[in-house]
């Protein structure tokens, strides 16, 4: 691989997640994790909620009952998932224990080392089908 030029780019502005209940997405983000919703396009219709960082935009599948949620990363094209970053390990803990009592969320792996990384992480699914990755990085 060969040196290139300085990036061009500055980071991710945003992410835009199509989920079936656009409703209970927000209300996830807002209430389990507390984002702020920061927008609204109606008749869209999309919400956009933001934690300062991260804006997510989140816009309701069309046809519900033609929605496909049940993802295989080895034959389905598009997002995998996202991570979002949380203070430390602390932090991910008490995340991981919040979001396995709730009744919308799947947790798929508890809070685990990343390799054999000194990072932590954990995986769950959240309303709306989404896996959605919490990162702890080394104090």
């Amino acid at each position: 691989m060969t040196a290139s030029a300085a990036p061009r780019t500055l980071g991710i502005h945003h992410t835009g997640l199509t989920v079936p209940d656009i409703a209970a997405t927000r209300a996830f983000f807002v209430d389990a994790l507390g984002f702020s919703q920061v927008g609204e396009v109606p008749d869209y219709p999309a919400v956009f909620v933001s934690d300062g960082t991260v804006m997510l935009t989140l816009w309701q599948v069309q046809v519900e009952a033609e929605a496909v949620v049940d993802f295989d990363r080895r034959s389905n094209v598009g997002l995998h998932h996202f991570a979002l970053r949380v203070a430390n390990e602390a932090a991910l803990a008490e995340l991981a224990r919040e979001l396995g009592a709730r009744d919308d969320v799947s947790i798929e792996f508890e809070p685990e080392a990343l390799g054999g990384t000194p990072i932590r992480h954990m995986m769950c699914t959240i309303p709306g089908g989404v896996r959605m990755e919490l990162i702890a990085l080394p104090e």
